[in-house]
């Protein structure tokens, strides 16, 4: 890392690499580009279904997501396009139950919802019903606001650069640099950019959680939304490692060490704070991980501006910053592969999911420039540094050029973190994917709590249970689950259930072939002379 390719760079190479890496900028846009601005948070159920048709007004709606959340806005909008703000709301567990304030109409209705996640993340949805028959649906959804999203982007990749550089900077200047002010300008300069990006990232949070424009950014609620999520950890706590290495710059020579270390342990607090990967289970290995990998990134990456400048402006003193560097790094780059590569894992969970997702192909990028960077610091690790160190002025000029590609690199990895601001990670598809999907079926003779598990297409198991139309107990001698799908063509499926003793009915190793709406019936023989079917439509997910 503190190293040069072996060989000289001239401009036409220099140009030939920026090129490359504006490349994998626009890449990088690709590939986020067909998403929606997912969060961490899936919705897995709702009451009425997606497509329902009631015959009469529900009392309440009910959302249930992969993990807890926090409403935003809920607004339920009439067949006449007409919206009524939904304000009544109770939080259990994973589920939002939502007051219904009125006697719906007959016609189509969407229920719109936005909530934020436990990482801090905004995700947003719509659920369509229809009281009596279906009518022309109103228009309810969010189109992407670009403008806002770019800014979102830029933002927390200037956050990464005060952080990242310019804390990490401080800290190397404060223990690794026998001049400390070969690189201070452009550590101060990286703070500053990091004191300003910090609250504005904050605010722009607030905006997105409201899926309101930028105009709206200096609003008394947007601040009040963007106080309520968790990225404000991250953000009070970056503010004060900032402040902590500006300290370090200009503050006594007693406390310079002292600020930079307190400095660098912020910079990991707050990446550990909030985010993907730490809200990820079990929480007590990710965060750990997750701030001794930011530590890591700061140490390495902050480093490098300071001796760059140093190998230019005084190559002599450089030596000394160079041989410490040199000596500090391997571990450093071993404590960062070793956290990435588990919170990877962690995140990703099937290989298949590097290519299929958003996520995945984000994170191919991050590992190919990283490939990069880690087989360039090799070479210069093991084939120019001791040359540098011992003087070889030739070898410095091409050390210090080769500093510069990899700062380059580095600005193209916070690039692609920055990016994942948009994307779910595969972990949280996965849970979202194994969600049961659930039903209530009531009529007067018997009634059922039917959930099938996992609620997509693919071998499922269905779990049921029965009473009578009044809430009583039903013995029933036996009960035949029948699932059809004729849009599809298929036929009835008839699987005979069987009761393990817990209270319920069970169907295991149950395959459905296909998502969509299918319909199905509950066969109960109550006696040998009674037999009682009762059915209901229910969603089947892709995935």
């Amino acid at each position: 890392m503190n190293a040069s390719f072996p060989v000289r760079l001239n401009g036409v190479h220099i140009r030939f690499l920026t090129s490359g890496l504006l490349a994998a900028f626009v890449l990088m846009a690709l590939l986020i580009l067909p998403g929606r601005a997912f969060a961490h948070a899936a919705l897995v159920a709702t009451d009425p279904a997606d497509g329902a048709v009631l015959a009469q007004s529900p009392s309440q709606f009910s959302l249930t997501f992969s993990e807890p959340v926090s409403p935003l806005v809920l607004t339920l909008v009439r067949p006449d396009g007409t919206q009524l703000p939904l304000n009544s709301y109770r939080l259990d567990g994973q589920t939002l139950a939502i007051d219904n304030p009125e006697a719906l109409k007959s016609g189509t209705h969407v229920l719109s919802w936005r909530v934020i996640s436990e990482d801090g993340h905004p995700v947003g949805g719509s659920v369509l019903f229809s009281i009596g028959a279906p009518s022309a649906a109103p228009v309810a959804g969010e189109a992407v606001d670009w403008t806002l999203r770019t800014a979102i982007w830029a933002a927390k990749l200037l956050l990464y650069a005060g952080l990242l550089l310019g804390v990490g900077g401080a800290f190397a200047l404060a223990w690794l640099a026998k001049d400390r002010r070969c690189g201070q300008r452009f550590v101060a300069v990286a703070l500053l950019f990091g004191l300003v990006a910090a609250p504005v990232s904050l605010g722009l949070q607030g905006l997105d959680g409201l899926g309101a424009p930028l105009a709206r950014f200096a609003t008394p609620v947007v601040w009040k939304t963007a106080l309520e999520t968790s990225f404000v950890w991250t953000v009070l706590i970056g503010l004060i490692a900032l402040g902590l290495a500006l300290l370090s710059l200009a503050g006594p020579p007693g406390l310079r060490k002292l600020s930079a270390s307190a400095a660098l342990f912020g910079v990991g607090a707050a990446l550990a704070a909030s985010g993907h990967a730490s809200a990820a289970e079990p929480q007590w290995l990710t965060r750990p991980l997750v701030f001794l990998h930011g530590a890591a990134i700061a140490f390495w990456a902050g480093a490098l501006a300071p001796l760059g400048l140093a190998l230019r402006k005084q190559p002599a003193e450089a030596r000394t910053f160079l041989a410490r560097f040199s000596r500090a790094i391997l571990p450093v780059v071993a404590v960062l592969a070793a956290s990435g590569i588990v919170l990877a894992i962690i995140q990703v969970q099937a290989p298949a999911a590097l290519v299929h997702t958003a996520y995945g192909r984000l994170l191919l990028l991050k590992l190919a420039l990283l490939l990069f960077l880690f087989t360039l610091a090799a070479v210069n690790r093991w084939t120019l540094t001791a040359p540098a160190e011992a003087g070889d002025t030739e070898v410095q000029r091409r050390l210090m050029r080769s500093i510069g590609i990899e700062m380059l690199i580095v600005l193209a990895i916070f690039g692609v973190a920055a990016g994942w601001r948009f994307t779910p990670p595969p972990r949280a598809l996965a849970i979202a994917a194994a969600q049961p999907v659930s039903i209530h079926i009531h009529t007067l003779q018997a009634m059922a709590d039917l959930s099938i598990t996992p609620g997509h297409a693919g071998e499922v198991a269905a779990s049921v249970m029965i009473m009578t139309g009044d809430f009583g107990p039903l013995d029933a001698k036996a009960v035949t689950l029948v699932l059809s799908k004729p849009d599809s063509g298929i036929e009835p499926i008839k699987r005979p259930a069987t009761k393990p003793g817990d209270g319920t009915w069970r169907v295991d190793n149950l395959v459905i072939p296909l998502p969509g709406r299918w319909n199905v019936r509950l066969d109960i023989l109550v006696s040998d002379f009674e037999m009682v079917k009762i059915e209901a439509p229910i969603d089947i997910r892709a995935e």
